[in-house]
């Protein structure tokens, strides 16, 4: 397998929430190499979400999700102004289209407020001259809600990570690990094949975080959860709209609805839905536009359904299947496992994005 190196820290995935992170360790004094699988950083989740910088409405007070979301959207909004990557505090509007989904609105107004999250409510008249066009018998506002070029934020974390010393490594799978009293061994594949000494591991692989944990001598089985993977694609919009913020409809089982959401030039999109797969796979089907033309129209009966082309499909990594309620995110240390020095990110899904920095310091934390 090559020869046997030694390193302080690796962090295993360059997604956002790996390139974090890593950063976060080297700001912190740690030698850090962050490996990544693929031939780029973030070509993963991070690559294929809806760019949303969340408040923190949905989530039970008290979860990991609520927690980091609300600590995760006040420290990204403070890095993006301080390192000028591309954002905008857009907000958004949750729109309920019949009596039963307008009652479902409080409900989701309480919730965000025991997460410390204030949500207007808007309806009649007043609505209808806020929101021309749509259709709607009630509403909900959300002035934290923004959008981030995530592409720019992902190039100033390696740069942060990079400037204090870290480095990250392409093409370089980590096919297995070992976890024993003398630290942690790695093997990693690709061209430059070889045998990895560390003592902290942080396995930030995303989709592929619990297969690694299935390859993990040392880690207990209790400790290697089952994952579920929830597709949802996305389909652009040509052209003008009459949109300057996000929409969404009341969540749905698996996902927060097909919604609006706009990149920083503006160009709106639509999605994701939710597709229940056993494995991965990209190709978004152009036919699957009339169900979104059906979604859409509920709250937007204006839409051109000729200008919505398909754009790209992203998995969640789920730690429970469609009729399993709630997951939080798992971040498994070593006063959960017993193992010095390793940590598990599982289930991180939306608002992962949103908490990338917050994840960052909860593992800094965890491995002090």
């Amino acid at each position: 397998m090559g020869e046997v190196l030694k390193t302080q820290t690796v962090v295993i995935g360059a997604g956002v929430v790996g390139l974090a992170v890593g950063r976060a360790l080297a700001l912190a004094g740690q030698d850090v190499i962050v490996l990544e699988a693929a031939d780029r950083f973030g070509s993963g989740i991070s690559s294929r979400n809806s760019e949303v910088i969340h408040a923190g409405i949905y989530y039970p007070e008290g979860s990991l999700k609520a927690r980091l979301c609300m600590a995760g959207r006040r420290a990204l909004y403070e890095y993006c102004r301080r390192h000028q990557v591309g954002y905008r505090q857009c907000g958004k509007w949750i729109v309920a289209t019949s009596a039963e989904q307008a009652a479902m609105l409080e409900d989701i107004q309480r919730k965000a407020a025991c997460n410390g999250v204030m949500l207007t409510g808007v309806a009649g008249l007043n609505l209808a001259r806020r929101l021309p066009g749509i259709r709607a018998d009630a509403a909900l506002w959300s002035p934290e809600t923004g959008i981030v070029d995530s592409h720019g934020l992902m190039l100033s974390l390696l740069g942060d990570l990079e400037d204090h010393g870290g480095q990250l490594a392409l093409n370089a799978p980590v096919l297995s690990g070992v976890s024993d009293p003398t630290g942690h061994r790695l093997t990693v594949g690709g061209a430059s094949s070889c045998v990895l000494r560390a003592d902290r591991v942080v396995n930030a692989a995303g989709l592929g975080a619990p297969r690694l944990a299935g390859h993990w001598d040392g880690l207990p089985n209790a400790w290697q959860p089952r994952q579920w993977l929830a597709r949802g694609v996305y389909f652009s919009y040509s052209g003008r709209h009459p949109f300057d913020t996000l929409i969404y409809p009341v969540p749905e089982p698996g996902g927060l609805g097909v919604h609006l959401t706009l990149d920083l030039a503006g160009q709106a999109r639509f999605g994701p839905d939710v597709e229940w797969v056993s494995e991965e796979r990209y190709f978004v089907d152009p036919q699957r536009v009339h169900r979104f033309e059906a979604g859409i129209r509920r709250w937007w009966p204006d839409l051109d359904a000729s200008r919505l082309q398909p754009a790209y499909a992203g998995i969640r990594p789920k730690l429970g299947g469609p009729d399993d309620g709630f997951r939080d995110f798992r971040v498994d240390g070593p006063n959960d496992h017993g193992i010095p020095g390793l940590v598990n990110l599982f289930g991180i899904e939306s608002p992962g994005l949103t908490s990338c920095l917050a994840l960052a310091d909860e593992v800094r934390q965890l491995l002090n």
